[in-house]
This record gives C-alpha cells, sequence and structure tokens, in this order.
C-alpha cells in the first residue's frame, strides 16, 4: 500500500503538476485511509464493496473530524482507487460512492476598505523590511494573488512598462494580471530602494521578495507580519494573507465587477468557487438592511 501511494503522489507531481501543498494533504489523507483499511480488516481490494466508504466515514468521525475534513480525506480515497483501477492495478472498479458529507462553506473572512486602509499604513517606510511588506500587502490586495503566488514571483514576472504580472497559478495555469498605478509605484521603489539591500551578493536570488538572508519569504513570516499590522492597525478580526485575496474579490463584486471577470482575476477554473464571494456581498447587504432600515 505504501508504495501504491508513493506512485500516486508521484503521478500527482509529476502529471497533474499539483503543488507540494496539495501532495503533502494527500499524503496525510492516504496514509489514514491505509490505517483505517489495515485496522477494519479490509486490506485485500476483493474486500473493497459499497460498505468501504460507510466505514471510514464512521472510522473518521470516531476521531472527532470536521464534515469538511471528512469530505476531503474521501475524496482522497477514491482518487486513488480511482488511479489504481485506471492504471490496471485493480481488476475490479472502485465501489460507488455513498452519498457523503456535504461540507459547510463558511464565509470567508473579509475587511472593509477602511480596515485595508488601516492595514497598509502600517508598515514602516523607513526600513527595507517595511518598504517590501507595503509593496506585499500593496499586491497582494490590489491583485487578489494567492499568498503562494505573491511569494513565487520572480522579478522577471514584471512588466512594469505595461502594468503587468506574470502569475502561476495552481496545477501550471498561467495568467496575467493588470497592476494599478499605485502598486507599480510600489513595487518601482521596493526594487530600487529597498531590494538591494535585501539581496545577498554570495547567493543571488531572483525571487521578488526576499528575507534578510536573501532568500525567498516564507509563507509563516508573512502570515506574522500580517498579523502583527492587522493588530496594530487595531482589526480584531482573525484574519491571514488569503483575507487580503477574500478582500479583493468582495470589493470588486460590490463596486459592480462581473462575476466572470472576477474569476479569470482570481485564476478559479470553476466559477461556482467565484459565486462564494456574491454571497459574502448579500450578506453585506442583509446586515446594512438590518441596521439602517426601520423595518429591519
Amino acid at each position: 500500500m505504501e508504495a501504491y501511494i508513493d506512485s500516486f503522489l508521484e503521478f500527482l507531481r509529476s502529471e497533474r503538476r499539483a503543488s507540494p501543498h496539495t501532495v503533502n494533504a494527500y499524503a496525510v489523507d492516504l496514509r489514514q485511509f491505509a490505517q483505517y483499511l489495515q485496522r477494519s480488516g479490509r486490506a485485500e481490494p476483493h474486500l473493497w464493496d459499497a460498505s468501504l466508504w460507510e466505514g471510514f466515514i464512521y472510522y473518521l468521525r470516531r476521531r472527532a473530524l470536521s464534515e469538511s475534513s471528512i469530505a476531503r480525506k474521501l475524496s482522497a480515497a477514491r482518487a486513488f482507487l480511482n488511479y489504481l483501477y485506471r492504471r490496471g492495478i485493480l481488476t475490479e472498479e472502485p465501489p460507488d460512492a455513498l452519498e457523503t458529507p456535504r461540507p459547510h462553506r463558511a464565509l470567508p473572512e473579509t475587511l472593509t476598505v477602511n480596515e485595508v486602509r488601516r492595514l497598509l499604513l502600517q508598515p514602516p517606510l523607513d526600513t527595507p523590511h517595511g518598504l517590501r511588506d507595503r509593496t506585499m500587502l500593496e499586491t497582494m490586495y490590489t491583485t487578489g494573488m494567492r499568498v503562494s503566488e505573491l511569494l513565487g514571483l520572480r522579478t522577471g514576472d514584471l512588466n512594469l512598462a505595461d502594468a503587468l504580472v506574470h502569475v502561476q497559478g495552481k496545477r501550471g495555469r498561467e495568467r496575467l494580471l493588470p497592476l494599478p498605478e499605485t502598486t507599480v509605484y510600489w513595487i518601482q521603489r521596493y526594487l530600487s530602494d529597498a531590494r538591494p539591500k535585501l539581496v545577498n551578493p554570495k547567493r543571488p536570488c531572483d525571487a521578488l521578495f526576499l528575507n534578510d538572508h536573501g532568500a525567498p519569504l516564507s509563507r509563516i513570516a508573512f502570515w506574522s507580519k500580517i498579523k502583527a499590522y492587522a493588530l496594530a492597525a487595531g482589526i480584531t478580526k482573525n484574519i491571514s494573507p488569503h483575507t487580503l485575496r477574500h478582500s479583493f474579490a468582495v470589493h470588486l463584486l460590490n463596486g459592480g465587477a462581473d462575476l466572470r471577470a472576477v474569476q479569470e482575476l482570481l485564476g478559479h477554473s470553476d466559477i461556482a468557487t467565484t459565486q462564494i464571494y456574491t454571497q459574502v456581498s448579500l450578506e453585506r447587504l442583509r446586515e446594512v438592511y438590518r441596521k439602517t432600515h426601520p423595518r429591519g
């Protein structure tokens, strides 16, 4: 089973071009699936009937996992078995799925326009780190990039003359994003006044955003900085780097942007993923109505 799981993970890496984060998540889920098969006496494929999934759900629920986590682990296990069948390792098609838990999709946390302004004002502009952080916050909010896309930017991805940035998205999907004048200004200022002071001459690196050692800034470091800046700005919401991406989408929709355009900007392959932001907009409208209308 371990060899089969390793083979599937390599398939995700090489053929599906899945990110390291996605591959690691599959690895965790599938090893838990393998444990279930072993402990339930279902290690042999001829024992995998329709009750396989029901037993796995029960096994996961006994571990007090959320419905969304259970749904993800079931999806990983099914993808794995289908892979084994397509490769001829399984001679019989995997059992059909029973109805599985539908995870509750919590509405993403977003910032108001005023909160974003306050957040952007927090990094000190008299240090290379502060100038870098301001540029990162500005770029993420005005483009809606994923944090992995932002931290993966290379200097060669920038086309400031045409106010464009090339983004490498999930599963190798690429897109060009427009940069507003303010973002071009901050990137130019960072490139001229801050990045040269962060470069390590002994270890040249073409990553756009660098840490103190001249290496790419990590996700954890960026997350901790956003937390600190939010606290300084008096923002009590539990935010993360992704909050700026959520805010970007909601603010566009609130301003009348077309849903398809927002989908393209966010790099979503399925518009259903983008539609959750329309729910956020609707919830906000309802809240305004409740607070302001006499009959609310």
